[in-house]
């Protein structure tokens, strides 16, 4: 036999020997040594919706599954999970079903280009945070919506439109509460709250009433009218910004008395445009 030949033959031999020992190693000490993997952990995965959005606390839906298995977590805990989901893997686990308070995002704030004056003419990446190195973006309004979308970007729902006029938009009925958008938009304009929840006042300014004016016809100006209307035990004032207490929110009848239309009162899903959830929501 041609030496060359021999020698081939020979390096695969060796090959093989060496890849089988070392498999029958590789398989003992897994064996001996190996962690037993939770069958209920694949289970409960499936039944998660897969966004891994964070929302739970966890890196993704499989650390989320795995501390479910263990009973680090409880079922409750993703917020974007339906209730008949929940209650599928609170009988998996053998755990009573806790109570659900869903929350949706909210932009607190509603001066769009129509109502917002900008400061400057912005020319340079779409994003709220390249925006805001530049200046501190273009808006008048230091605490506004600079409307670029990174917030929408952010969100593994596509619940979030930036509309014609410039601003975020939240649609509920496809929003879960992951929180994303909140990590995400720069000006910590964005806010969980109740889904429930009544009514919101769209403004962020700390400003003085005369000063909010001059930038944004919608601004919160501090008259105080809302707190009168339904007591300091419903809205409170954080200097001269009406806050809503989400604990104790006010109805929405009181939303009338705002005489800038920065008190907004909530339009149930049933009522908002719909939308298409598989669409692209941003707009910017």
């Amino acid at each position: 036999m041609n030496a060359q030949v021999l020698q081939a033959v020979w390096a695969v031999v060796l090959l093989t020997g060496t890849g089988t020992v070392l498999g029958l190693v590789v398989g003992i000490v897994v064996k001996l040594f190996g962690a037993e993997i939770d069958p209920r952990i694949e289970e409960i995965e499936g039944l998660l919706p897969g966004a891994n959005c964070g929302g739970c606390g966890f890196a993704g839906c499989v650390a989320f599954a795995e501390a479910l298995a263990h009973g680090k977590a409880e079922p409750t805990a993703c917020p974007s999970n339906s209730a008949a989901a929940v209650e599928r893997i609170c009988a998996l686990l053998g755990v009573a079903a806790g109570t659900r308070n869903p929350k949706v995002a909210v932009v607190l704030c509603g001066g769009d280009n129509a109502k917002a004056r900008q400061a400057a003419l912005y020319n340079g990446v779409v994003d709220c945070k390249d925006a805001m190195l530049v200046a501190g973006g273009a808006k008048g309004c230091r605490f506004g919506c600079l409307g670029l979308g990174t917030c929408a970007r952010a969100c593994p729902f596509a619940a979030i439109e930036i509309t014609a006029a410039g601003i975020a938009r939240v649609h509920r009925e496809f929003c879960t509460g992951c929180g994303k958008c909140v990590a995400a938009c720069p000006r910590n304009l964005i806010r969980l709250v109740p889904a429930d929840a009544p009514v919101h006042v769209l403004c962020s300014s700390p400003e003085k009433g005369a000063a909010k004016r001059g930038v944004c016809e919608v601004a919160c100006i501090g008259c105080r009218k809302c707190v009168k209307a339904s007591g300091e035990d419903h809205i409170t004032m954080n200097g001269f910004l009406a806050v809503v207490n989400y604990d104790n929110p006010p109805t929405a009848e009181v939303a009338a008395v705002c005489p800038t239309g920065c008190l907004v009162a909530t339009t149930p899903p049933a009522e908002t445009e719909t939308a298409d959830p598989a669409r692209e929501m941003v707009h910017a």
